[in-house]
């Protein structure tokens, strides 16, 4: 904005990840209010409006790395609100659909906290720039405006129904509950397409006191994972060290498996996935909560990309698309996607033609791999409903199933492997020549028989000392991470033409403070 410019005003309907860092892209070019239904806490507590925040919530390297560049310093802010930040995979125990993975020295990372201590800091950050208030305990009611153009939200805000909020610009950023289909179509919009796909995935979660000693000792993410190769329900369980000494403990499965609220059958779940090592690891923990269940985990999609939408509007995040929890996707997906919109403000502007709709066509990629990586899974559990794989695609998943099974022995590969689940490359990363010669090469002799925990890490969570320790990571070695999901031809062939940031450049500007 110049000096002799009006002022521009932008209006975000959601107060959560995606709306906060929507607002953070916003402020560089106007004023921004942001509008939630619930009390904005001012630090780490719970909120109605964000039920999925009671389970493990994993912010791959692609997401932090996208988040730093949105608030600088975000990646310290959080180690010092008590965040981990974890090395992958040497912080991490993981036995993927083809095996356990073995802990090398770092070769991307995550950020590891409750998703209530995630989300403080960056609402602490946002709320705080110049030009950003909040509109709190109030409901949007619909969109202002024609099928031409958005003008502005109709708002039911303390002591006063129906308030009109102008703006040029409406970002909908209100999560899986969002109406803005409805509100489009009441506009006169058409051609909002949908798509799905439901495994029927129901996870469960409860937090239990770490054994003394584990947080100092950097204790590790442990993981196991389900088979979509083999045709049962697919079951996971899940530790993940938080801050204030805690574990968070997920179960999850498919249509036919699903955890229950139950709390003596939460550890019994545990240990009756594919290895039992997080149902031990739990047994005899101290449990600090009771168990939260969510069922509601459907991918969805909105195709707000390939419609007319009217100027002044874009959505983004769970508004766009949802994606089953347990790849921990959405946060990097809505962060990537709006540094792309960032990218396009700075060169363009908010008052450019068409603006919204350029920058819903700047989201669409990210959408498109992770939603791709998701569903390409899930549809593969029995029960599962939505769209199907395409046909032909054998011997292309064939190849994704032995990189997968390579990287349980060979270094490059779990590189590679880790270099998309964490979402710093499109899938088409794997069909390179240099990957496709180590896969021609690769093979699954000599992987790991068990989980990969070192003496020290058995003996400090109690168990017996009989398992085969774990060989001690080095700086020096490559390594890989948590719920990595299973790639196929879709997956890889929808990604052709998606470019995402290449974490291969220069340093990686994220604090290395653990």
């Amino acid at each position: 904005m110049t000096q002799s410019s009006p002022p521009r005003h932008a209006v975000v309907i959601g107060g959560s990840l995606a709306g906060l860092l929507a607002a953070a892209v916003l402020a560089e070019h106007a004023t921004v209010t942001i509008i939630d239904a619930d009390t904005l806490p001012d630090g780490p507590q719970s909120r109605r409006g964000l039920p999925q925040a009671r389970h493990t919530h994993l912010l791959w390297s692609g997401g932090a790395r996208a988040i730093e560049e949105i608030l600088p310093g975000i990646t310290d802010d959080w180690t010092a609100a008590g965040a981990f930040r974890r090395s992958l995979p040497t912080d991490l125990v993981t036995k993927t659909a083809q095996g356990w993975l073995p802990r090398h020295g770092e070769m991307q990372f995550n950020i590891s906290c409750s998703r209530d201590l995630l989300d403080s800091v960056i609402r602490s950050r946002v709320i705080g720039l110049a030009g950003v208030t909040t509109l709190q305990q109030s409901r949007v009611r619909g969109l202002e405006g024609t099928a031409d153009r958005v003008t502005g939200v109709r708002v039911d805000a303390p002591g006063e129904e129906n308030r009109l909020v102008t703006a040029d610009l409406v970002v909908d950023a209100s999560g899986r509950g969002s109406r803005s289909r409805s509100w489009l179509e009441a506009l006169g919009v058409s051609g909002l397409k949908e798509a799905g796909v439901d495994s029927g995935l129901v996870y469960a979660t409860r937090i239990f006191e770490a054994p003394e000693g584990a947080h100092a000792m950097g204790f590790p993410i442990v993981n196991v994972q389900s088979d979509p190769r083999v045709p049962v329900p697919g079951q996971t369980a899940t530790i993940v060290p938080i801050e204030d000494g805690r574990w968070q403990a997920t179960l999850s499965g498919t249509r036919g498996g699903q955890p229950t609220g139950d709390p003596e059958a939460f550890i019994p779940f545990a240990k009756g996935v594919r290895d039992p090592i997080v149902g031990e690891l739990l047994e005899g923990r101290k449990p600090l909560t009771d168990v939260a269940v969510t069922q509601g985990t459907a991918n969805r999609r909105i195709f707000f990309e390939k419609a007319e939408l009217p100027d002044g509007f874009f959505a983004v995040g769970d508004s766009v698309a949802t994606f089953n929890p347990l790849y921990g996707q959405g946060m990097t997906v809505a962060a990537q996607g709006l540094l792309a919109v960032r990218t396009l403000l700075r060169a363009k502007g908010l008052a450019h033609p068409g603006i919204g709709g350029e920058a819903q066509r700047a989201i669409a990629p990210q959408v498109s791999v992770a939603w791709d990586l998701a569903t390409s899974q899930d549809i593969l559990y029995p029960g599962a409903t939505g769209m199907k794989p395409r046909p032909g695609a054998g011997l292309l998943n064939a190849y994704v199933d032995r990189l997968m099974s390579g990287a349980t022995t060979k270094r490059s590969l779990t590189a590679a492997l880790l270099q998309v689940i964490t979402m710093n490359r499109a899938p088409t990363y794997w069909v390179r020549p240099a990957v496709v010669w180590e896969v021609l090469r690769a093979s699954d002799r000599g992987a790991l028989k068990a989980a990969p925990l070192t003496a020290a890490e058995r003996a400090v969570a109690g168990l017996d000392q009989d398992g085969p320790p774990a060989p001690a990571a080095t700086a020096a070695d490559d390594a890989l991470v948590h719920v990595s999901p299973v790639v196929t031809a879709d997956t890889v062939v929808a990604a052709d033409t998606v470019v995402i940031a290449d974490s291969s450049g220069p340093a990686d500007p994220v604090g290395q403070a653990r």
